[in-house]
């Protein structure tokens, strides 16, 4: 019998799941130890599959990365499907978990939990402190549902059952397996795409959303990963030591950020892109600023991030267009084979060539992407 635990990753196809797949072989982790399955295979919206799944497979530990994001645009469209969705999931997983002996869990929310105008950088002491930012409430209700129901179950099950579930909140995330959509991607997905399309099409300018002005800070999705199965594997005295009952999750982010205007600058010179780059003030910023407090994880033995100056890093075939996840059909949103692999070849070039880090302007380090220090 394999003294490896077994492990379901909720999630693997998407952005930070994958990731977190990727970082448990590189750790020497047999591909037997890993429960993976597609929505196809698992709707983790619905409960009794849910619970029949774990029944079956009784994994030892579960990384909970399956979600239903988006950016600004996403988020104001489908509010009900964020809300429902998102709460269906954590639900379903962390009680079917409960129910069939998993110890250790690990719940993956977001940045946007924090109040709107929550003082930066935000500490994980923030958290309902203040009203959410509009664009985003469902979702961030959503995540914040899944800290109280770790929290919750470990209160009234911990010492009787043994079960530990932590949550981690990572700042804006970038890297392999990002979503590529023209409307529902995040912001650097999104830039990315939209600057290829103007320089493609010789457009004379490229509009943003809103003034430029929010700041926003960003980690590359391995690095996330890694510091997920840092906090998972970390001994309990000492996570209790540094968390609270009812005040437990962990930020994770590298402590500097930079304006959207800045972003687009970088990722416009990044593409090639000459034309004129606009601002819509008529559209939401949304928070005008998402800085993490991330002392609490480092006080847990992972170190600060470091800066580098190639922000998009080389990682293969990293930034594959819309297609790339499993309930994002790029044929439904009417977009041709051959755009989709010039993106994800464009992404792939930025990750491989470019010296112009976000945030690095002017090759000298004062905001934006990071790599672990360690």
């Amino acid at each position: 019998m394999s003294s490896q635990p077994k492990i379901y990753i909720a999630g693997h196809r998407g952005m930070v799941g994958s990731a977190i797949v990727r970082h448990l072989r590189a750790t020497g982790l047999s591909p037997e130890s890993l429960v993976l399955r597609t929505h196809a295979e698992l709707d983790l919206t619905d409960q009794a599959a849910v619970r029949a799944f774990f029944a079956t497979e009784k994994p030892e530990q579960v990384y909970l990365a399956a979600a239903k994001v988006g950016g600004i645009h996403a988020n104001n469209t489908y509010p009900a499907e964020f809300i429902y969705q998102n709460l269906m999931i954590e639900a379903n997983i962390i009680d079917a978990a409960f129910r069939n002996g998993v110890k250790k869990l690990l719940f993956l929310g977001s940045s946007c939990i924090y109040p709107k105008l929550a003082p930066q950088p935000m500490r994980e002491d923030a958290l309902l402190t203040s009203t959410l930012e509009p664009t985003n409430e469902p979702y961030a209700i959503a995540k914040i549902a899944g800290i109280k129901l770790c929290e919750s179950y470990n209160r009234q099950y911990g010492q009787s059952h043994g079960i530990d579930y932590r949550s981690v909140m990572p700042t804006n995330l970038y890297g392999p397996g990002d979503n590529y959509h023209p409307e529902n991607s995040h912001v650097i997905p999104a830039l990315i795409r939209r600057f290829h399309e103007a320089k493609t099409n010789n457009a004379p300018s490229v509009a943003i959303w809103g003034t430029g002005t929010p700041r926003r800070e960003f980690l590359y999705v391995d690095d996330m990963a890694a510091a997920s199965v840092h906090v998972m594997n970390f001994d309990k005295a000492t996570y209790d030591q540094h968390t609270q009952p009812m005040l437990s999750h962990i930020n994770v982010g590298c402590g500097n950020d930079i304006t959207i205007k800045e972003l687009a600058e970088a990722i416009s010179k990044t593409v090639g892109y000459q034309g004129e780059i606009t601002f819509d003030p008529s559209k939401s910023d949304g928070t005008p600023r998402k800085l993490m407090d991330s002392s609490r994880l480092n006080a847990l033995g992972w170190p600060k991030f470091a800066w580098k100056k190639v922000c998009f890093r080389p990682t293969g075939t990293s930034f594959r267009p819309i297609g790339n996840h499993e309930n994002n059909n790029p044929n439904a949103h009417g977009i041709a084979d051959a755009t989709q692999r010039r993106i994800g070849y464009l992404g792939q070039h930025i990750e491989r060539t470019t010296r112009t880090a976000i945030g690095c302007l002017g090759g000298k380090p004062r905001h934006g992407c990071c790599s672990s220090a360690k």
